[in-house]
């Protein structure tokens, strides 16, 4: 069946939406859960998962992002949706499974970007960075508004309601996509057999990165992306866990921090990136990110009281507008015909980081023994706690050692970014690159011979 009505960019929405809503609503109970299986070496374990399933989704990307090209996005949104969503009844199940389905499902975590290859399908190539500012928004407003509720029903009425809830709205966006969801790619746009237009090459998850080294100028863009972009991956995927076993947080405490920081992140994203790139440029927008970013870092790793967590908070939703900036200079500077070699490369490094930074987080916490001594104590009514209580004596200078570290790794890409011309033409051999560029840009669009093809694996926003 086709679906319900035509395709457009809200089916993609409502997709997108649901699952990260399902998945926001456990943050409280997964990290609850996370101190309770593994209480010796949490951070370490937490590392470990996250940074399985980040290389296993980089490794994927482009196979999947090819091979929908030949069966159709709506069989792949069903299939990265429901392998995404699979482990959340383990949770109350079996939490050892929980964990392990979770790190493997990093095969199939990748429904941004089968997302934004049907919103390509869909869109012409002038509408297609609004749909994509849709779709990440749309994720965004999720994760804002998820967190608190999950926390809130699982004080009110425990976690395995919340598991449940979880659950059904997972059921429910795998059923959106069988009745409602269209197929975008059109049968007489899809090859007649199914291995011809699949290639090792088009699949090959380092086809982007082996170009790294072509133009002096991408060399110095894609450094400062890895230096500052691993720490970041590593700080996503513990932070939250950091504040509730370290710092004392409450679960309702968490979850206001989530939304606070999403909110804050939104307008400097938006109001205050397009007015900083007016009056100070491109470059200097990029210098002042990373000047905040290494500002949070630093106050993250030498924080020990829950306000000082909220101050670095408000610095760090004003460094999210360096990779916005990254990405509107490569736009600027490429050429028309280098526009998806360029920005492949970027989002090839910041996939390689989601998968290293979260193991970097975990092992510098293990090397470092930021561990508990004990289980937290009961949470105080104003969400707070005794902070001496949660970690090691030998760690009160230094609470957080790996936000420290982060700050060095981005004070190195600061460096790097001064190098960086602020108007330049960038010149990478694109020779073979359209050999493989099914899974990078998107060969049925309508478009001029000279014009750029969208990259559609650009999963720049997550």
């Amino acid at each position: 069946p086709q679906g319900i009505g035509s395709p457009s960019v809200y089916h993609a929405v409502i997709v997108i939406f649901l699952e990260f809503f399902a998945w926001g609503l456990l943050t409280a109970p997964t990290l609850v859960v996370l101190h309770e299986t593994f209480p010796k070496h949490t951070f370490l374990m937490n590392g470990l998962i996250q940074g399985v399933k980040g290389l296993l989704s980089f490794l994927s990307a482009p196979l999947i992002g090819a091979l929908s090209d030949v069966w159709g996005r709506k069989s792949f949104l069903l299939l990265t949706v429901f392998f995404t969503c699979a482990p959340i009844p383990l949770m109350k199940i079996s939490p050892w499974w929980y964990f392990a389905v979770i790190s493997v499902s990093g095969v199939f975590a990748v429904t941004f970007s089968v997302v934004f290859a049907y919103v390509a399908d869909i869109t012409q190539e002038h509408e297609r960075s609004m749909a994509y500012g849709l779709v990440s928004a749309t994720f965004a407003a999720s994760l804002v508004t998820s967190p608190a509720i999950g926390a809130y029903l699982g004080r009110v009425y425990g976690d395995s309601l919340v598991v449940v809830l979880a659950t059904a709205i997972a059921l429910l966006d795998i059923c959106f996509i069988l009745v409602a969801v269209p197929e975008s790619l059109p049968e007489k746009m899809r090859p007649a057999s199914w291995g011809a237009p699949i290639s090792w090459e088009q699949a090959d998850p380092f086809a982007s990165l082996k170009k790294v080294g072509q133009d002096s100028v991408v060399l110095l863009i894609c450094i400062t992306v890895f230096l500052s972009y691993l720490p970041e991956a590593g700080q996503y995927s513990s932070f939250f866990l950091y504040l509730r076993q370290i710092m004392g947080f409450s679960s309702e405490s968490v979850a206001a921090f989530i939304a606070v920081l999403g909110i804050l992140s939104i307008i400097a994203q938006t109001i205050v990136l397009s007015l900083l790139m007016r009056s100070i440029g491109n470059k200097n927008t990029i210098l002042l990110g990373l000047g905040f970013q290494i500002l949070q870092l630093a106050w993250y790793g030498f924080g020990s009281e829950p306000w000082m967590m909220w101050a670095a908070g408000a610095v760090a939703a004003m460094s999210s507008i360096t990779f916005p900036a990254v990405s509107a200079l490569v736009s600027r500077t490429a050429d028309a015909d280098q526009q998806g070699v360029v920005q492949g490369m970027i989002t090839g490094i910041r996939g390689l980081c989601n998968g290293l930074g979260p193991a970097l987080y975990g092992f510098i916490f293990y090397i470092f023994h930021v561990e508990l001594n004990e289980l937290p104590m009961p949470e105080s009514p104003a969400g707070g706690g005794v902070v001496a209580q949660y970690h090691l004596q030998q760690n009160a200078i230094i609470p957080g050692p790996p936000f420290l570290f982060g700050a060095c790794s981005v004070l190195l890409a600061l460096l790097v970014a001064l190098f960086i011309p602020e108007h330049t033409n960038l010149n990478v051999r694109s020779s073979n690159w359209k050999k493989h560029c099914g899974s990078h840009g998107h060969p049925h669009s309508p478009q001029a011979p000279g014009e750029a093809k969208e990259p559609l694996l650009q999963d720049t926003n997550v």
